[in-house]
């Protein structure tokens, strides 16, 4: 008997946004609060005084608890906001409680564009991503539009690079086995779900209390 045949990347973000897309709004908001328990005390996100998160759609984990949370604690929080031109290029702008946003061309919401607001992604602390499916070794299929790979590029040419610690967001159903990745993906630290944290070892002894 012949093994099937490993998915596409195509196949597999199609399989697992549907996957996503089918929780109930029950689920998402029980989903949202483990995920608000497994990150809000955790060392990374106490420490972190500059924070990068994101609006979810798609069934993507609700991180809005941890933005809540981070702006309470007078920490800087950050949304990812997409350029006019070039239209591949994204910025990490700081939003403010009660602040307006707009829908982007893919109909996410993100603040109004602030030159002056706006942060170097080297110069925060911590990134959480939004992502279709990961593996338990960094591994990080998106939507495939490439904004966070190419945002975060400057990582791969300089190994000597700290900041910012990246964990990727999702639901368990988003888990595989392994991801095949691509020359220009660049992999997470770990990824936290509602259930569990899939880190390496090294992040772990680095954040311990």
């Amino acid at each position: 008997m012949t093994e099937p045949a490993p998915l596409s990347r195509p196949q597999l973000r199609r399989m697992l946004r549907k996957a996503r897309r089918a929780l109930t709004p029950s689920e998402q908001r029980q989903a949202a609060l483990g995920l608000y328990r497994q990150l809000a005390q955790h060392p990374l996100f106490r420490r972190a005084k500059h924070i990068s998160l994101y609006l979810p759609t798609d069934g993507e984990i609700d991180p809005r608890l941890l933005l809540r949370a981070a702006q309470r604690r007078g920490k800087a929080t950050y949304l990812p906001v997409l350029s006019a031109w070039p239209r591949t290029k994204m910025v990490f702008q700081r939003v403010r409680p009660g602040e307006k946003l707009r829908p982007n061309r893919f109909r996410i919401l993100e603040p109004q564009v602030n030159v002056s607001r706006q942060r170097k992604v080297w110069a925060l602390d911590l990134v959480l991503l939004p992502l279709v499916g990961f593996d338990d070794v960094g591994g990080r299929l998106g939507m495939g539009g490439g904004f966070y790979d190419r945002s975060l590029a400057y990582m791969a040419r300089r190994k000597s690079w700290r900041k910012p610690t990246l964990l990727g967001l999702a639901h368990e159903c988003q888990k595989v086995e392994r991801l095949a990745q691509a020359s220009w993906d660049v992999p997470l630290e770990g990824t936290v779900t509602d259930k569990d944290w899939y880190m390496a070892e090294t992040l772990l002894e680095s954040a311990a209390p």
